[in-house]
């Protein structure tokens, strides 16, 4: 008691106090004078010795798992000095191949339709050239723009298909599957905007509902020549200080563009001189060929007039053809000037066109006739004189929008044709650039998880140096991968950190399959089933590559 007495010198009396068997005192009704406010004390210097050792202990660990992810960062960069074994080891995507979206059963299709332009007929990147500069001097002549701009020169490195066009705030924009404005796809002219003039423009670099109505799409193959000079004429009231409304620029290329093409003279262009612009196909005939000795109806349904697809045709094959008129003895119904897409929701009549005296017959079509031509039209008079099904036509075209969203509604199976496609597989499939994303995807691997294990409130300046060094590689590799493509804006397909665009996402949306062009189903069976593959990623033709594959070296270097 002696020693419970010295614990307790304050105490005048134990009234009100009663003993446990075990000794421990308890008092009913008020804390013990005094003992209670030591043991607080106790208590609270026990919780902030914890504290610290807990905070010492999760230090530890944050340094630890900072000093691990900085080992493998060190190990990564030592296995980054050559290419792995492996990885050259992979195979190579097929760039004249078909890639399927959805299933197709070609046994099933006993109907074959075409597009002209770029799906048919094969052009030169001379082309863009001359839809520049004809639409440039329209601008001038008819719109009165400053004579200066008659010396712009179209630039093959700037443009790629599948931007936007706001016509409010004038940038040229690149999205993706998400209709996010990728980092460095924003363009106000020809200057790149960074990300905080994106932000300080839209808000963020998602495109809302609302900002999407102000967009329109460059997809068809007049996009290259329209994005360029609307980007031209841009930066030139940017540099001249001059105002200007956005939406004015947009309208005036787009009606000058219009007007090359309706006009006829990028057609009288091209006919004057073939071998500048048309390239020779000997394979495009095989493959028509291949689908009439195996039964299959065939038509050809352009918006482009008769005279200039008689003269492209006869060019393009002349080198396979003794007679220049066979072309048309492959296809059982031949439309021109169909006025795609509004030719699938019109009610518009066929007109039978005369060849010899450039005139249309006022006579009723009840029928379609072989080696006949037809304008205008209708794709539900096309069904009823036909009487072709649905899901037994496959219609091939490049605008996804012209050509393809209106068949993919009406039934028909649908087939993109897109140019790019080759190339773009050619780059993929090249040791370097799976060399970069595989180093891309190991680092923004290294950068989540360094993000998941360290709390914001706990970042350090080990943290800090880490995580810029992570960044910055992260950023070479990613500018490395661009460039390959297109210094401006990158892959057609991908964004620089290898998400699908938004124009994948519209091929996706409206091709049952794609691919560069028509006669790459040479290499296939009528009767081949064409199967979307079951790890599909959104695009089939993407390879993605692991960061497993540096794996073994990252290890042995750590050793």
């Amino acid at each position: 008691m002696a020693s419970f007495r010295r614990v307790l010198p304050l105490c005048s009396s134990l009234s009100g106090t009663r003993f446990s068997s075990s000794g421990v005192y308890e008092r009913f009704g008020a804390n013990v004078c005094g003992y209670s406010k030591f043991t607080s004390s106790v208590h609270t210097v026990s919780k902030f010795e914890e504290k610290i050792k807990r905070a010492e202990a999760d230090a530890s660990e944050d340094n630890d798992d900072i000093d691990n992810i900085r080992r493998e960062f060190d190990a990564a960069k030592r296995s980054f000095l050559e290419i792995p074994e492996a990885l050259k080891a992979m195979p190579k995507t097929n760039p004249e191949g078909i890639y399927v979206n959805r299933g197709l059963r070609l046994d099933l299709i006993q109907v074959y339709g075409f597009d002209y332009d770029f799906t048919l007929a094969h052009y030169s990147a001379n082309l863009q050239s001359l839809i520049y500069d004809l639409a440039k001097e329209h601008m001038v002549k008819e719109f009165k723009y400053p004579e200066v701009c008659m010396s712009f020169k179209y630039d093959p490195s700037f443009p790629i298909r599948g931007l936007y066009y706001d016509r409010e705030h004038g940038c040229l924009l690149k999205l993706d599957f998400f209709g996010s404005i990728e980092e460095e796809g924003c363009f106000y002219g020809r200057h790149q905007l960074s990300e905080e003039e994106i932000v300080e423009i839209y808000g963020t670099r998602h495109i809302g509902r609302d900002q999407a109505r102000r967009l329109v799409g460059l997809m068809d193959f007049f996009c290259f020549s329209e994005a360029c000079l609307i980007a031209d004429m841009v930066q030139y009231f940017v540099d001249a200080k001059l105002e200007f409304d956005a939406c004015y620029i947009y309208e005036d290329v787009n009606n000058a563009i219009q007007h090359v093409h309706q006009s006829g003279l990028m057609h009288r262009g091209i006919l004057s001189d073939p071998h500048r612009y048309l390239v020779k196909n000997g394979q495009l005939l095989q493959f028509l060929r291949m689908l009439k000795e195996k039964g299959k109806k065939l038509f050809l349904l352009t918006n482009s007039p008769y005279y200039f697809v008689d003269g492209g045709m006869q060019f393009m094959l002349e080198d396979s053809t003794g007679n220049s008129d066979s072309w048309k003895e492959l296809f059982d119904v031949v439309i021109a000037k169909a006025n795609k897409p509004g030719f699938y929701t019109s009610e518009h009549p066929f007109r039978c066109y005369d060849t010899e005296k450039d005139t249309l017959a006022f006579t009723k079509v009840d029928t379609f006739l072989k080696n006949k031509i037809y304008y205008h039209g209708s794709l539900k008079s096309f069904l009823q004189l036909t009487k072709w099904k649905g899901p037994e036509v496959i219609y091939f075209g490049d605008h996804l929008f012209s050509d393809l969203r209106g068949p993919s509604k009406a039934g028909w199976r649908t087939a993109a044709i897109i140019h790019e496609l080759e190339d773009e597989i050619c780059i993929q499939n090249e040791d370097r650039y799976r060399f970069e994303q595989a180093k891309f995807h190991i680092l923004q691997e290294l950068l989540g998880r360094l993000h998941a294990v360290i709390p914001s409130s706990k970042r350090s300046e080990a943290y800090k140096l880490l995580m810029g060094e992570l960044n910055e590689e992260r950023q070479k590799a990613r500018s490395m991968m661009k460039r390959m493509f297109n210094t401006s804006f990158g892959a057609t397909f991908l964004t620089d950190k290898g998400q699908e665009s938004a124009f994948a996402y519209h091929i996706h949306q409206y091709a049952d399959v794609y691919t560069s062009k028509p006669e790459n189903f040479l290499f296939y069976s009528p009767e081949t089933w064409l199967h979307a593959p079951c790890d599909i990623k959104i695009m089939p033709h993407h390879v993605k590559i692991p960061s497993s594959l540096f794996k073994t070296s990252r290890c042995s270097s750590m050793t």
